[in-house]
């Protein structure tokens, strides 16, 4: 009866609802069937498309107030227009360079997988689940570092310094209970 309102909304009590494999219960990570997921992404507001089209749009009021002022007799009007366009277009580039930038954790198994993306550059290190050890580089408010077996990776530059404790030990708890 308590999920009568969900059929009569067309929807199944299992589309919402699925148990969790570990009975674990994660703020940072997903589970899906035998597989824990931490996706630890930068925070962007505007995503690179949306940039580029915010660029041409800036482009063409620039330029079209640059022309307005050359016709009138103002010449230096337009070079500086043009550099101002390459110093924002640079700034604008650099932005969306590093916007997909990301940590992906996972564990599926005895495997502890680790992702890093920067400006499009992929680092992976894989651990096996038992070997690994999770702490902070130097603080509660550091890095948490993962490592195992004489290689070490360094995790949470996407998640605020105050959170790093509760992730590291959301870590630690998946580790011991896969």
């Amino acid at each position: 009866m308590p999920h009568q309102w969900l059929f009569w909304c067309g929807l199944q009590p299992a589309v919402l609802w699925a148990p969790p494999v570990t009975g674990l219960v994660f703020r940072f990570a997903t589970v899906s069937g035998q597989r824990i997921d931490w996706r630890l992404a930068r925070n962007c507001s505007v995503t690179p498309a949306q940039m580029g089209w915010m660029y041409l749009s800036l482009c063409s009021v620039s330029l079209g107030i640059a022309t307005f002022f050359w016709m009138l007799g103002a010449r230096l009007v337009m070079p500086f227009a043009w550099l101002e366009m390459v110093v924002v277009g640079w700034a604008f580039a650099m932005y969306g360079r590093h916007a997909a930038d990301g940590e992906r954790i996972s564990l599926q198994g005895s495997r502890l997988v680790v992702e890093l993306e920067t400006a499009g550059k992929l680092e992976r290190a894989e651990f096996d689940r038992s070997w690994v050890r999770v702490e902070p580089k130097t603080g509660d408010r550091s890095l948490i570092t993962l490592s195992a077996q004489g290689r070490s990776v360094e995790v949470g530059r996407y998640v605020r310094p105050e959170l790093r404790p509760a992730l590291a030990s959301e870590i630690r708890m998946a580790l011991r209970a896969a």
